[in-house]
């Protein structure tokens, strides 16, 4: 499932967004609050890495605190503004602040690693669609980091903004892939080698002119491109996690080809 965030009021999802500390909701006049905006987001977000976002309810969330749903609403004004800030708040995990003493290029890898390892940790993030970006504190300092990286390469503004968003593209796709894999196995109660084996053995039968229909296709297969070493994890992981490696080496070696040879002077746009 897919889901835009930035669906709930503007004004009181971008305040609860930059909230400042103490600025927690109060049951009552002069009465500390038995919940807090920060408890329910976190709540929210264990919800979510156990269920994924189809098992994300008030309800749900209002359980693990010991409480009813209809009790976060003082707090949060719906589930919409609740996906902004547990979108926002779980970004706080990853680094800011990369070493610039071994490159650019060292610094871009680490941040796409730890992004990748994010990503992992919490696959509901992928279903939150880039399509309308929260705005909230947190993403805003995940990709100024990665801005302050690429900003040393000597790029234009606008090669900048266009380069950081194919690594956002780059990482999330690939991740998106593993998570993919493990919940289509979770669905469907079968292997991936189950499921190759069902198809791809019945491919002779259904093709047998398929080396000539599809001849890069076969030439990849005869020179074991689709082949992995270690047996032990599941293909698509595996496929995606060297799909990860091999388009973030070609990126970087792109970027690098289009460095300005005056480090302190911006390319075209």
């Amino acid at each position: 499932m897919v889901v835009f965030a930035g669906q709930g009021d503007a004004r009181r999802s971008m305040t609860l967004l930059w909230r400042t500390a103490g600025d927690e909701s109060r049951t009552g006049p002069g009465r500390k609050p038995g919940l807090t905006v920060e408890m329910i987001v976190e709540a929210a977000i264990v919800v979510a890495d156990t269920e994924g976002m189809a098992g994300l309810s008030m309800n749900a969330v209002g359980q693990r605190l010991g409480r009813t749903g209809m009790a976060l609403y003082t707090y949060v004004p719906s589930k919409n503004e609740l996906v902004d800030l547990m979108h926002d708040h779980v970004l706080a995990e990853l680094p800011t602040d990369y070493e610039p003493t071994a490159g650019w290029r060292a610094a871009v890898t680490a941040w796409s690693e730890d992004l990748w390892t994010f990503y992992l940790r919490h696959p509901w993030m992928l279903q939150v669609s880039q399509a309308r970006p929260v705005l909230g504190p947190n993403e805003y300092a995940v990709l100024e980091a990665l801005l302050r990286i690429l900003r040393d390469t000597g790029l234009s503004a606008r090669s900048l903004n266009h380069v950081a968003s194919t690594l956002f593209h780059l990482v999330r796709g690939a991740a998106r892939m593993v998570t993919e894999s493990r919940q289509a196995v979770a669905t469907t109660e079968m292997s991936e080698d189950q499921w190759w084996l069902a198809r791809s053995a019945l491919l002779d039968e259904v093709a047998p002119d398929f080396a000539e229909r599809f001849p890069v296709l076969a030439w990849l297969s005869a020179e074991g491109s689709f082949r992995h070493d270690d047996e032990s994890a599941p293909y698509m992981e595996q496929e995606a996690r060297e799909t990860f490696q091999v388009g973030l080496t070609v990126l970087l070696d792109g970027i690098e080809s289009a460095i300005p040879k005056d480090p302190h002077r911006s390319g075209a746009d």
